[in-house]
């Protein structure tokens, strides 16, 4: 904070040396305070309700770095994000990440060949492993290959397991 002489009167004034000045309402705390006491909430949540609850009662940005031991400008952060999107700005915002290799229709390809017997593709293999599924993927023109560990991603995500199915069970001859 910042102390000012008042141009209306004599009176010195306190203004906070952050432009993203906090007022919650009496809802907006309770709801922060429930956060920061949460034995179960994450700590970054945790720590963000506490930014700005020290930054409504009127703590700089540099005394609320010293007082939590964070970095002056993760305090200055949150609490320009709360100011702009409320409680919403308190959460992790979306990250691009790494761009596909291989589009969903290869993903798919993979999963229906993993469904099927290999008899049918040809494959003298009573059942599937991975490696033989990135192989196949492979010389069926799928180019660039994908790895066994990128087939096994794919066939994780839809839990598929076509190693663990048993073909000697279901008679073949009709």
């Amino acid at each position: 904070m910042t102390i000012v002489p008042d141009l209306v009167g004599s009176m010195m004034k306190a203004v906070p040396s952050s432009p993203y000045v906090i007022c919650l309402d009496d809802a907006e705390r309770a709801e922060l305070e429930s956060v920061s006491r949460r034995a179960t909430a994450p700590h970054r949540m945790v720590l963000r309700a506490r930014i700005v609850l020290l930054a409504d009662d009127g703590a700089g940005n540099s005394e609320i770095a010293r007082r939590l031991g964070i970095c002056e400008d993760t305090a200055r952060k949150w609490r320009g994000r709360y100011r702009k999107k409320g409680l919403a700005g308190l959460c992790d915002a979306p990250r691009p990440g790494r761009p596909r290799v291989f589009p969903a229709a290869v993903a798919a390809e993979v999963k229906a060949l993993a469904c099927e017997m290999p008899a049918v593709s040809g494959t003298p293999l009573g059942r599937w492993s991975v490696p033989e599924l990135a192989r196949m993927a492979a010389a069926g023109g799928i180019a660039p290959a994908p790895s066994p560990s990128t087939v096994r991603r794919w066939l994780a995500s839809d839990t598929l397991k076509p190693w663990q199915h048993r073909s000697w069970i279901f008679p073949r001859d009709p």
